[in-house]
């Protein structure tokens, strides 16, 4: 069973890590895996917070704090790995990258920990909380627009983002999607539009949102006229749900996510073999099936 959790978390001050005994584990062979098919600001919107699950440690279930943009693909990848390590399953607390960071420090239980920023692993790794030379680059991300698919205001090219009366939504600062957005912005500006044009744009945001698939949501409701996401967001998505628009490569921001287990886990074993498998070919082929792009 994979159990996709959405926890409506705020970034909080960071506490080191309690210095605990390691847990002592018997060693466990590797099994083999079984072979399967191929796989085919202006205003911050007040967000109903939810509880933040609580996990115990199971030998047979992984919990993987995951970024919230790896939504769509998590279904697929719990199924495959399963397939491929039987009597293991995973569970998916997917959130905002920031959010998740907070709940580890806060002493929250995973085993494997995915990322969608490399400043919140880096201050994990400094913070102690990762096995030693367990993080891994796992894929990478480009950042699009996508539009509902009506296109009530009629924006057919990024230089309408700036129009007045056009509603866009986009990521909170400090969530790595927010992050991105940003630095997409600023080359757009300076590269192919203005100063002004950016200015434009941002003054159209009505909502800053706590995470990248919240954004999606927004557009996808038609609450919103655009939102900057993912391209994975979009690839995920039923068809007929956007409209979207590239951002051409010279200026886009290329999104890098990376995985580690972390020092905390009480199934150090079964986790490696999820990063492993989610390194392999099996498991980037997954990602690149969800628009997500091989590092």
């Amino acid at each position: 069973m994979i159990t996709a959790l959405f926890a409506g978390c705020t970034q909080s001050t960071n506490t080191a890590p309690v210095a605990t005994a390691a847990p002592t584990e018997a060693a466990t062979a590797m099994p083999t895996p079984v072979a399967t098919a191929a796989t085919a600001v202006p205003t911050t919107v007040a967000t109903t917070a939810t509880p933040v699950p609580t996990y115990t440690p199971s030998h047979s279930n992984l919990v993987a704090f995951t970024a919230a943009s790896l939504t769509g693909a998590s279904g697929t990848i719990g199924s495959s790995f399963t397939a491929a390590y039987p009597g293991t399953t995973v569970s998916f607390d997917l959130d905002g990258t920031q959010a998740l960071k907070t709940q580890v420090e806060n002493g929250a239980y995973a085993d494997v920990f995915i990322s969608a920023s490399n400043s919140y692993t880096n201050t994990l790794t400094k913070e102690g909380y990762f096995v030693p030379n367990s993080v891994k680059t796992l894929t990478t991300n480009y950042v699009i627009v996508i539009l509902p698919e009506s296109n009530p205001a009629n924006i057919q090219s990024l230089a309408d983002l700036a129009k007045p009366g056009v509603k866009i939504a986009m990521e909170a600062k400090t969530v790595p999607a927010g992050t991105a957005t940003i630095a997409v912005l600023n080359n757009l500006a300076n590269d192919t539009y203005s100063q002004s044009w950016m200015n434009q744009t941002l003054g159209n945001v009505v909502t800053y949102e706590t995470s990248e698939p919240a954004v999606a949501t927004k557009v996808a409701l038609g609450e919103v006229d655009a939102g900057f996401v993912y391209q994975s967001t979009a690839t995920a998505a039923p068809s007929g749900t956007y409209q979207s628009i590239t951002i051409p490569k010279k200026d886009n921001y290329l999104q890098t996510y990376t995985i580690g287990i972390l020092n905390g886990s009480q199934n150090k074993a079964a986790a490696g073999w999820f990063e492993q498998y989610m390194l392999s070919s099996a498991g980037q082929n997954i990602l690149t099936q969800y628009g997500f792009i091989a590092p």
